[in-house]
């Protein structure tokens, strides 16, 4: 919970022009949120382009975050999904994937090393896990890996309201399991 508000207080003073604010809050989240970009992207450069462009964003909008509606890792995450979706539709065309059943690629190890280390991380892999499969992808496949509600339906070929259904039944078992 603190950091959350050590999240909340740097876009606070991002909104006040702060730039030292600016530097710490993407040290702090430049990792994770190049994970988000290079997921969606499957290009490090392209994920580095995402970055800048969210960044941009931010240093802009930050004013516009409300902790009442959210988490400011969320909100974050948020701006740097729809600069990697605006990159890609720039692009005019869909990333390569190396698995065509799932859509997405390997996380680097380290990465997962570093989730999977800290309590939260095995909590949320442990939840996961308990998810049913369906569920369990679908969540995958919109929050990790960036896709639309619509895209994992196409993914999975499966009617758009099932996908949603799907996606929420799980978010709200992850929910119950981590409270």
């Amino acid at each position: 919970m603190r950091a959350e508000a050590s999240l909340a207080d740097l876009l606070a003073a991002v909104a006040a022009d702060d730039r030292s604010a600016l530097r710490t809050l993407y040290q702090q989240q430049a990792t994770r949120l190049f994970g988000v970009a290079n997921a969606i992207l499957r290009d490090r450069e392209a994920a580095a382009d995402a970055m800048q462009d969210a960044f941009l964003r931010i240093s802009q909008r930050a004013g516009q975050f409300d902790a009442e509606r959210g988490e400011a890792s969320a909100w974050l995450g948020g701006i740097v999904r729809h600069a990697a979706l605006d990159l890609a539709r720039k692009r005019g065309r869909e990333m390569p994937t190396d698995d065509p059943t799932l859509g997405d690629t390997a996380v680097a190890a380290e990465a997962l090393d570093r989730v999977a280390a800290d309590a939260e991380g095995r909590r949320l892999r442990d939840c996961l896990g308990a998810l049913d499969e369906k569920n369990r992808k679908g969540i995958l496949l919109a929050f990790v890996h960036g896709l639309s509600h619509a895209q994992v339906a196409t993914r999975l070929d499966l009617p758009l309201g099932t996908v949603k259904a799907w996606i929420r039944r799980g978010l709200l078992q992850l929910r119950e399991c981590l409270a």
